[in-house]
């Protein structure tokens, strides 16, 4: 009885990829182009604001873990790193650690909010950023406003915005140092 059932799963899981790829190949936003932040586009800069490539970043307010009040307008003229990201996702803890190197050894500014509505205790995210010695800025979404505005589905979820405040990238999972090098240096 249990091998009929995972038999059914994986055929399931099987039916239901086929079917995700075909219809995510005819038409709408292709997934692999928005996943890889439309890499090889040419962006379009626009005065709109929004989440796309070439858009201007929505702007936001948040209290950070230390209590500070941030706005990513705050960081205009510099290139920031937008990471939306939760302690019990197993690909954010995974990339945790090269986005602090990436901080250390570019010139760049690493915002990683925390989606605190899907902690299941708040002092887990203070615990976590002991853990792994972190350094970096820890705004706290703590209604799910700004990751909702982002329209983030999928942890972690990364943007790259430019000097001028556009979104350059949008990277839905976990990234190593290198791939984020690549996407800084194809920056201003």
């Amino acid at each position: 009885m249990k091998k009929a059932i995972l038999i059914l799963l994986v055929v399931g899981m099987l039916g239901w990829s086929v079917y995700e790829f075909v219809i995510s190949s005819e038409g709408g936003i292709k997934t692999s182009e928005y996943e890889n932040g439309n890499i090889g586009e040419k962006s379009v800069e626009s005065d709109e604001v929004g989440i796309r490539k070439g858009q201007l970043a929505p702007d936001f307010e948040l209290k950070t873990l230390d209590g500070k009040t941030i706005k990513l307008s705050d960081y205009k003229g510099q290139r920031v790193m937008l990471n939306f990201w939760a302690t019990w996702c197993p690909p954010c803890r995974a990339e945790m650690p090269d986005m602090q190197k990436f901080q250390e050894k570019k010139d760049v500014q690493i915002l990683a909010v925390n989606l605190s509505e899907t902690e299941s205790n708040p002092e887990s995210v203070q615990n976590f950023v002991d853990e792994l010695g972190l350094t970096l800025t820890i705004p706290l979404d703590a209604d799910s406003a700004v990751s909702n505005e982002y329209q983030v589905m999928a942890y972690p979820t990364t943007y790259m915005i430019d000097s001028n405040g556009r979104i350059q990238f949008v990277m839905l999972g976990a990234m190593n140092y290198d791939f984020m090098v690549q996407q800084f240096e194809m920056m201003e």
